[in-house]
């Protein structure tokens, strides 16, 4: 053990003195490593934060949760032509009462219907917020937390009551203070409802969905009193059981909403069963293209970084010929030159790649305070930083040590 601690030493202490002696040489060749190694966590770190700020975006959707709209997410291909699923008849609240009682996968199901309103309080007016019409189960299937006040109860579900759960950027621009708009009134079109609740700020969303900041969240009950929820295309949030595919519940659905609409089997399906688990697929593929890229271009400069380490340990060799030799003279064998000049390389290469991880956290700590998601390096994305940096110094160094380690103790000792 103490040889072991005592070869790594000396190895730790020749990469540091060769760095101290030969500080240009070192530099420019070790400046390779740490561009490659600044490229790789670089664009690791910024796809994996953008790629967890997207997913959890996806995950506020509901998890294991089907959408039934008449509407393909999707996109739907060209086969099926767009004035097709205008034809289409809305969501009723029936048609998910009739999934409620007849699934036997699905755990919660809620209505949602959505409109634009421009609201008021005093002399303050907001316009063009998202005024949300949900059923009982809807925060269920959804994360709404409450920072002030509570949500809407089964109550005012139920009667259809002008009570509300508003935004945490709706509350800020509207009573200055979110934790004054409780128990006030706004107003929209010359309707009033009483804010119960204020939604802890949720931040930008990246893939579109429910913008919580700025939303009016209602009875559904009450917004079909006001409007007329087939003109604001509504639709069906089903999620669920535990450890119940999407998959099997998607075609449970089918033959569900196929059963409540009366479709013959010739008939073709006139309404869309879209499954959110589908979208995160979709992203993982994604990611994983632009990661693959950021290794392509990273990997140049850590082959000409290789070429950089190899060439100092060539230079070291030479210079500690008679070295080498005295120390063979002395008892040392090959395996010990050949593990210390190994050991020395990986060393310089983790050196080069400290500086690169050192860059790319300073880098992170300034696009933090630019981008609307924090930018975070994972231990993971370090180890591996540090991985590449040791076999990439073993690679570099494997034919300069060989080459130390096949010398002549004589020859090598009147070497000068």
């Amino acid at each position: 053990m103490l040889k072991v601690l005592s070869i790594l030493w000396n190895s730790f202490r020749m990469a540091v003195q060769e760095l101290r002696v030969n500080k240009l040489r070192t530099f420019l060749s070790l400046f390779g490593i740490t561009i490659g190694i600044f490229c790789i966590i670089g664009v690791l770190a910024t796809v994996d934060s953008l790629e967890r700020k997207v997913q959890n975006d996806i995950k506020s959707f509901g998890n294991n949760t089907i959408y039934i709209d008449k509407w393909n997410y999707g996109g739907g291909g060209g086969e099926y032509p767009w004035w097709k699923y205008i034809k289409r008849p809305p969501m009723r609240i029936e048609e998910m009462k009739f999934i409620k009682t007849k699934s036997l996968l699905s755990a919660n199901a809620a209505m949602f219907v959505s409109s634009n309103v421009n609201l008021s309080y005093a002399d303050n007016i907001l316009n063009n917020i998202n005024m949300y019409g949900v059923s009982e189960e809807f925060n269920m299937i959804q994360t709404i937390d409450v920072d002030n006040g509570r949500y809407l109860n089964e109550t005012e579900f139920i009667r259809g009551t002008p009570t509300a759960v508003i935004g945490f950027k709706v509350a800020d621009e509207l009573f200055s203070d979110p934790q004054r708009a409780v128990g006030k009134e706004v107003t929209y079109k010359g309707k009033k409802v009483t804010v119960v609740g204020v939604i802890k700020k949720q931040g930008q969303s990246f893939v579109g969905g429910f913008n919580y900041d700025e939303c009016l969240i209602v009875p559904y009950r009450y917004f079909a009193g006001v409007y007329n929820p087939d003109n604001s295309n509504p639709f069906i949030m089903v999620q669920g059981k535990e450890k119940i595919a999407s998959a099997a519940l998607q075609d449970e659905l089918v033959g569900i909403m196929r059963q409540v609409r009366r479709l013959s089997p010739l008939d073709e399906d006139n309404f869309s069963c879209n499954d959110v688990a589908l979208f995160s697929e979709a992203v993982k593929g994604f990611f994983g293209q632009v990661s693959a890229g950021g290794w392509a271009i990273a990997g140049l400069s850590l082959i000409v970084g290789a070429f950089g380490v190899a060439n100092i340990m060539f230079v070291t060799v030479r210079e500690r010929t008679s070295q080498i030799g005295l120390k063979k003279a002395l008892g040392a064998k090959r395996r010990t030159i050949l593990t210390e000049f190994l050991l020395e390389s990986a060393f310089l290469c983790v050196i080069g790649g400290l500086v690169g991880l050192g860059l790319v956290w300073i880098l992170s700590l300034v696009l933090s305070t630019v981008l609307p998601f924090p930018i975070f390096i994972a231990p993971n994305i370090v180890i591996l930083a540090l991985s590449i940096c040791i076999v990439l110094g073993i690679i570099s160094g494997i034919i300069p040590a060989s080459i130390a380690a096949r010398m002549d103790p004589v020859v090598a000792i009147r070497t000068k």
